[in-house]
């Protein structure tokens, strides 16, 4: 999958250049963000795309030293089945 990335939002188009995929993480201080939302389109569910996307942010923040608090429910869940990541959120 093709993710775009800009400061504060992974997300993906589909060919008429509509967001069909986005999590979105808003800065809270200089180095801390807050995971608030991820969203997949109804035809893109069951495919592993909402994985990919948090796989993505939290590689990100990994990289630039970042942390992270989460208020999107499922981030939240995805998180408790992947502890590797347990050092970016606080």
């Amino acid at each position: 999958m093709d993710f775009k990335h800009e400061s504060n939002r992974i997300y993906l188009e589909n060919e008429k250049g509509e967001c069909i995929a986005e999590v979105t993480f808003p800065q809270v201080s200089e180095n801390k963000v807050n995971i608030n939302r991820t969203y997949v389109d109804n035809s893109l569910r069951g495919r592993g795309v909402a994985d990919k996307l948090m796989s993505e942010v939290m590689d990100d923040l990994k990289k630039s030293n970042k942390k992270a608090v989460v208020t999107c429910s499922y981030a939240a869940g995805w998180l408790k089945t992947h502890p590797e990541y347990k050092d970016v959120c606080k």
